[in-house]
C-alpha cells in the first residue's frame, strides 16, 4: 500500500466545458492530512480533464516535500 490516497474529480462548467480538480490524503502515524487542488484551466472532455487530475495528484505524492499550502 502507498502512503498517500489520491481522489480526482470532474465537473461540467456552464460553458459545457470540464474543470478538475482532486485531493491527496496521507495518514502516518497520528498525524494526518487532506490536501484540495482545484485547476483554473478547463477541458474540452471529461477524460481529459481526469486525466490532468490524476497526473497531477500523482506529481503532488512524487514531490520530496509538499506545498503546505
Amino acid at each position: 500500500m502507498g502512503q498517500y490516497v489520491v481522489s480526482p474529480t470532474t465537473r461540467s462548467t456552464d460553458c459545457g466545458r470540464f474543470s478538475a480538480s482532486f485531493s491527496v490524503q496521507r495518514s502516518k502515524g497520528e498525524g494526518s492530512y487532506c490536501r484540495v487542488f482545484r485547476s483554473n484551466t478547463t477541458f474540452s472532455s471529461r477524460n481529459a480533464a481526469q486525466l490532468f487530475a490524476v497526473t497531477q495528484g500523482w506529481l503532488q505524492t512524487c514531490m520530496p516535500n509538499p506545498p503546505s499550502c
